[in-house]
């Protein structure tokens, strides 16, 4: 079994100049396909759960579908990661239940309230062997129970450079998540985005060797775009982060990348194509099944952006 913290990935990521994909999971699919792609790329690997997919499907089953996953792919390095816990009491849940990682997002509190709370985890965490993110700063757009701040005002609040530097050091955080001008969901943008690399280069000129994190980083790409609306779908000015931004970023300091919003897209272009095509259809596996194949593909090519391809066995 190869379930692992995300210390050694960071640490090979930003040596090496390159950010490991962190995947939302929400079903049995969804993590085939995931696991799929990253298995025939050796890629490292997050798997992670958000308070979404916990309503969803519940945690149970979520982690019995990820303790499959590691125990059929024992070269590849993954980490069980809890992505948006909100409190201390969620964040504590998750290190008890076995996860490697888990991330505190206190971003929309006070930066001492921030700091805080962090801390508290920080402390639950690391004496159970288990990585904390933080969050400061604060993105755009909606994703599930995240909601960040409009779009037009999302250069208001991408991440202060001094501020990152104080609060690593009062919290003891392993990463951290920043605001670098992305943002959550399908409609992150009304014109395409200018990331904030300058913001980026800067945190790491002041925390040399630290490992950062962006969130919001689905491309929302065109192919599943077009054939949703092809097939019935409504997604007029759907819009994500261009490829290119991501490689800069997974270059500089930006050691993990987070996925969902086009493991979405993937998933019900397929579906609305089978049905578009095939009406009569009724078998669940007929259009999951490429459904899956769609996330496999897909993945696959995000791993060719991240750089993290060929990469499983340094992260061990």
């Amino acid at each position: 079994m190869t379930l692992v913290g995300t210390k050694k990935m960071f640490e090979m990521a930003y040596k090496n100049g390159y950010a490991i994909g962190a995947f939302n999971v929400n079903n049995m699919e969804i993590t085939q396909g995931i696991i799929a792609a990253v298995a025939e790329e050796r890629a490292p690997l997050i798997l992670q759960v958000s308070r979404g997919a916990r309503s969803y499907a519940s945690m149970g089953y979520l982690k019995a579908i990820i303790n499959v996953a590691v125990e059929e792919n024992p070269g590849i390095p993954i980490a069980m990661h809890l992505d948006h816990g909100d409190t201390f009491e969620t964040c504590k849940q998750f290190v008890d239940d076995g996860f490697t990682s888990v991330m505190i997002d206190a971003s929309k509190q006070p930066f001492d309230e921030n700091v805080k709370v962090t801390r508290q985890v920080v402390e639950y965490a690391h004496t159970r062997g288990v990585m904390v993110e933080a969050e400061l700063g604060q993105l755009g757009g909606i994703e599930e129970d995240v909601v960040g701040v409009s779009a037009d005002d999302i250069s208001k609040h991408v991440t202060k450079p001094d501020e990152a530097v104080e609060f690593v050091e009062r919290t003891g955080c392993d990463s951290l998540a920043v605001a670098c001008g992305t943002s959550h969901g399908a409609y992150k943008f009304k014109t395409e985005p200018k990331l904030a690399f300058d913001v980026i280069e800067k945190i790491s000129q002041k925390l040399p060797g630290f490992p950062l994190v962006m969130h919001g980083s689905s491309s929302v790409l065109q192919e599943f775009k077009d054939l949703i609306n092809k097939y019935g779908g409504d997604m007029p000015g759907a819009m994500g982060v261009p490829e290119d931004a991501i490689s800069k970023a997974a270059k500089m300091a930006i050691c993990k990348v987070n996925i969902d919003t086009d493991l979405r897209m993937a998933l019900t272009a397929k579906i609305r194509q089978v049905f578009a095509e095939q009406p009569s259809e009724f078998d669940p596996r007929k259009y999951l099944g490429p459904g899956r194949e769609a996330i496999k593909d897909m993945v696959k090519h995000k791993l060719q952006i991240l750089g993290c391809v060929g990469k499983a066995a340094e992260c061990l």
